[in-house]
């Protein structure tokens, strides 16, 4: 059966095995596919990032922007279990992924499942984060129109019963320039270009300041500027998982990150707590006039 035939099922998933379950639990967040329909089914937006405080307050950013000024993240909360941070603001979810592929993809999986079972109308998931530039100067945001792995390959890989599945992590191209087209002022500089996903943040990413370094300064800035050359203007740990796992289940999907430092110029973070603040001020206020802009705001 091709892909596109699995997603005609009532479910729209590619598991024919999901059929035989009576109810579906999501162990991680502690909802089930009896909770999907009533809760979710207005869901349009779902917002990702690593850190659980960070996806509390753009909850609360969401909720001021979309007219529920007096709102916390307290009372946006629906987490259920300590697993991932979980908000919903109407009909935009803001939910935590944690550090790197493997933590993501277990949030995804329940996510998808979740928007599926509810029959959510062709929604939208966004990756926000923070990640190191090539080539970019610190404060660039990236919106991903390719995730590669660290072959600079357009393809994400597991392993399943001990056999490698390679399958394709392609971007939603209209997505990303809809993303990119939010930006309303010059206040900052946001770029289309490609993300490389690697499975490690110091050996993986080439760095010379982990607990061990096998290659020299000279090597590590020889590898940089080659991949820069093929297009890629950062570097993070999640994008290629989430552009696979979203294609193969046909949702669409974003990357936004924000780059904190350029690469070729080193690999220590040294910018002062308040540019910190405001990086991460940026990748926010564009994916939050993309959801007014979704919602019609």
């Amino acid at each position: 059966m091709s892909s596109s035939e699995e997603l005609k099922k009532p479910h729209g998933l590619p598991n024919k095995y999901l059929d035989d379950l009576d109810n579906d639990f999501f162990y991680h967040f502690s909802y089930s596919r009896s909770d999907c329909k009533k809760k979710f089914g207005d869901v349009k937006i779902v917002v990702c990032g690593g850190s659980m405080s960070r996806m509390g307050v753009f909850a609360e950013k969401v909720a001021r922007e979309i007219g529920h000024h007096q709102v916390t993240k307290e009372e946006l909360s629906i987490s259920r279990t300590d697993r991932f941070a979980f908000y919903k603001i109407g009909r935009v979810l803001s939910v935590s992924h944690g550090m790197g592929v493997p933590s993501l993809t277990i949030m995804l999986h329940e996510i998808i499942k979740l928007l599926r079972y509810a029959e959510a109308d062709d929604p939208v998931i966004i990756r926000l984060g923070t990640s190191g530039g090539l080539g970019v100067p610190a404060g660039t945001v990236v919106v991903t129109n390719k995730a590669y792995n660290a072959f600079c390959e357009e393809v994400h890989e597991i392993v399943v019963m001990g056999k490698r599945v390679r399958r394709p992590s392609l971007m939603n191209q209209d997505v990303a320039q809809e993303i990119k087209s939010c930006q309303d002022d010059h206040s900052f500089k946001t770029v289309l270009a490609g993300t490389m996903c690697t499975d490690d943040f110091y050996e993986g990413q080439a760095r010379t300041d982990g607990a061990v370094c096998e290659h020299t300064e000279e090597e590590k800035l020889a590898y940089l500027k080659e991949i820069k050359e093929k297009g890629i203007s950062n570097i993070e740990m999640e994008c290629s998982a989430l552009a696979a796992l979203t294609h193969h289940t046909g949702i669409k999907a974003a990357v936004v990150c924000v780059a904190l430092l350029d690469r070729l110029k080193g690999d220590q973070v040294s910018i002062s707590p308040e540019d910190y603040a405001e990086y991460q001020r940026r990748p926010q206020a564009l994916i939050v006039r993309f959801i007014k802009h979704k919602l019609g705001i």
